[in-house]
């Protein structure tokens, strides 16, 4: 019989891994509760027209990747590509966005069918960070502030660079995309095929190509800033005294296009250098006309999703991830001869005792030198050895399995008072 493998692109995540992307939620989830922000939660999969109206027909998402199908009623339904869709769908529809405003945000998966790579595949992770109701460049700033503070807190600062670029309004950049599609069809020949194919569909996003000999006939093209109106100039003017006064620093990148027709004004990527190819692990930006687009009542809307799959290996590639995130048990607890009960005991007290002590009982049977096995294989710190004799007396032996420490013998009573001093000591 054919052995089940996982979907291709959809990956497991092992117990080793998972403290990890544990301590970089919870990273996340506690710096957003600083800033004031709320968690929201919505499903995976919505009605395929969501996506259409908002992301944009003819953008890569909905034309190729979108894993899209009809259920049993006939109504198509799509695998969520992204969340600010989402977002906004669930707060119109529970009335939270006329006259109000709101800081919210959301993690999970997110579904893409694309070539899976490192740092791309088709079950991906994101944290997303949505603002309603805000229309100043302040909050676009405070934005880009929090994140690099997050940037700061895990230590992969001198890792990523901003990149900020203003769109304009829709007739900004309606303007821009006429003398844009005006250049590049005289030199369409030196093209590729895939710029050829958004010439006419969305021609903005070949600022945003890989290819250099595109990147080389876009050194003559029309720049967008020439293109925009008084009010975004000074929004992103704004932005950037801002952000010089919170110390962010930034670069200006006025090729900085989203592939997500709902942006506008704003827009910005946090990019690094030391994943290869995908760079990018941090983006967002403005999105003022989406709610109305949707059916709503006009909102300023601004926000942002990070990729956790790129942000873990970006801790990984800095060696940033502190040692007692990777360590994952602190005692192992040995019970050797007809001393279960006494074990479990003692383990439950500690537990209660020791509210963060990460403790494991072993289980199973098994003599003395099988167990210890066990407990060096764990990512303990120390070893418990409850025996016979040490119920008699009415103590434990600690075993050090990380130091080159003589094993010791301490009162049961004294146990609790024992371990705190030894993790306190390594920052447990």
């Amino acid at each position: 019989m054919k052995k089940m493998q996982s979907i291709r692109g959809m990956n497991d995540l092992l117990p080793e891994e998972s403290p990890v992307w544990q301590y970089l939620e919870r990273s996340v989830a506690d710096l957003l509760a600083r800033y004031g922000y709320r968690e929201i939660r919505f499903p995976v999969i919505e009605s395929t027209d969501l996506f259409k109206r908002s992301i944009g027909e003819v953008t890569d998402i909905v034309e190729k990747e979108m894993y899209t199908f009809n259920d049993r009623n006939g109504e198509s339904l799509t695998l969520r590509p992204e969340g600010t869709a989402g977002c906004v769908r669930a707060c119109e529809q529970h009335g939270l966005l006329y006259n109000q405003t709101q800081r919210l945000w959301y993690q999970g998966p997110m579904f893409r069918y694309e070539r899976p790579q490192k740092g791309r595949l088709r079950q991906f992770h994101q944290i997303g960070v949505e603002v309603f109701g805000l229309d100043g460049p302040d909050i676009d700033a405070e934005l880009l502030a929090m994140t690099w503070r997050l940037w700061q807190q895990l230590g992969i600062d001198q890792q990523v660079a901003l990149q900020i670029n203003s769109l304009g309004t829709t007739a900004s950049r309606a303007r821009y995309r006429d003398a844009l599609v005006e250049y590049l069809t005289r030199h369409k020949d030196s093209l590729d095929e895939d710029s050829q194919r958004r010439l006419h569909s969305n021609p903005m996003r070949i600022l945003d190509s890989k290819n250099p000999a595109v990147q080389t006939v876009l050194d003559g093209a029309p720049v967008l800033d020439d293109f925009l109106d008084d009010e975004s100039l000074l929004h992103f003017q704004q932005l950037q005294v801002l952000l010089n006064q919170a110390g962010v620093p930034y670069q200006i990148n006025n090729r900085l296009v989203r592939g997500l027709d709902y942006y506008g004004k704003t827009v910005f990527e946090w990019v690094t250098n030391a994943l290869g190819a995908q760079g990018a692990v941090c983006a967002g930006g403005r999105y003022d006309g989406l709610v109305e687009q949707l059916g709503g009542k006009h909102t300023p809307a601004v926000g942002f999703a990070m990729g956790l799959e790129r942000l873990v290996l970006l801790l990984d590639a800095a060696g940033v991830v502190p040692d007692s995130i990777a360590r994952q048990l602190d005692v192992y607890l040995v019970a050797v001869g007809d001393v279960q009960g006494k074990a479990i005991q003692l383990g439950e007290e500690l537990r209660s005792q020791c509210p963060q002590l990460r403790l494991l009982n072993h289980c199973g049977g098994g003599g003395f030198k099988a167990q210890m096995k066990r407990a060096d294989k764990s990512s303990a710190l120390v070893a418990l050895i409850l025996g016979e004799d040490e119920v008699v007396n009415d103590c434990v032996t600690v075993k050090f399995l990380r130091e080159d420490r003589p094993q010791e013998s301490i009162a049961i009573d004294s146990a609790v008072a024992f371990l705190k001093r030894i993790f306190l000591v390594n920052g447990s």
